[in-house]
């Protein structure tokens, strides 16, 4: 069994196997692991394997600040609309139209990377299954929020979210969208994700495709 170090994980690979002690230990009907991608499909790939649970993968795109792209402020998935942490916004004094050219953009990158994650198959069926969505931490919890709200249009029986390291206050956040939240550690003191891995390397859109065809092969 991977062991967390200095509450810290190896990699994404290591991250997954802990995650799967807790999901191991709830009651599943048919379920169906989606990993957000694309930092969450490494993760996700592991409890899917220990599950023997399909694996496909979930897109959710962070609307950025303006001038500030890293600072997310809302998130859109590839349909439906968009989410935006209305405290932020205030914040900053942005209305949603602000940000409309800058969530179009994304929505559009969405698309592009389902059809490349997807090489032309359909997605795995979800209706009246219990769904896993998977990342590799949460901070923030926008894009988990919209993925898990583009999820639930599906009609899933049960939506879980799980993630190896959560910030405690996102966690909260995010319950109000899932049915349960499961997380390996809710450090006080977290920063950002990255933090908790001692190799936070970058998921190409390759290894994604990669990983998800291993699993429906």
């Amino acid at each position: 069994m991977a062991r967390v170090r200095d509450r810290t994980f190896a990699d994404r690979r290591t991250a997954g196997r802990e995650l799967d002690r807790l999901v191991r230990a709830q009651d599943w009907s048919d379920p169906v692991v989606l990993g957000l991608a694309r930092g969450g499909v490494p993760v996700a790939a592991e409890v899917a394997r220990e599950l023997g649970a399909p694996l496909d993968v979930a897109v959710s795109r962070k609307i950025g600040a303006p001038g500030h792209p890293e600072f997310g402020v809302g998130a859109v998935t590839a349909e439906g609309p968009p989410y935006y942490d209305t405290r932020t916004l205030r914040m900053l004094g942005l209305s949603p139209r602000d940000l409309e050219q800058a969530c179009e953009a994304e929505r559009a990158e969405a698309r592009r990377r389902l059809r490349r994650y997807h090489g032309g198959r359909e997605p795995v069926a979800t209706r009246d299954r219990d769904v896993l969505i998977v990342d590799d931490g949460l901070a923030t919890g926008v894009t988990a929020t919209a993925a898990l709200r583009a999820a639930r249009e599906t009609e899933p029986r049960r939506l879980v979210f799980a993630a190896p390291v959560c910030a405690p206050e996102s966690a909260a956040l995010v319950s109000r969208e899932a049915d349960e939240v499961l997380c390996v550690a809710k450090p006080e003191d977290f920063r950002a994700v990255g933090q908790w891995y001692e190799d936070f390397t970058q998921t190409t859109d390759e290894e994604v495709v990669s990983l998800i065809e291993a699993t429906s092969a």
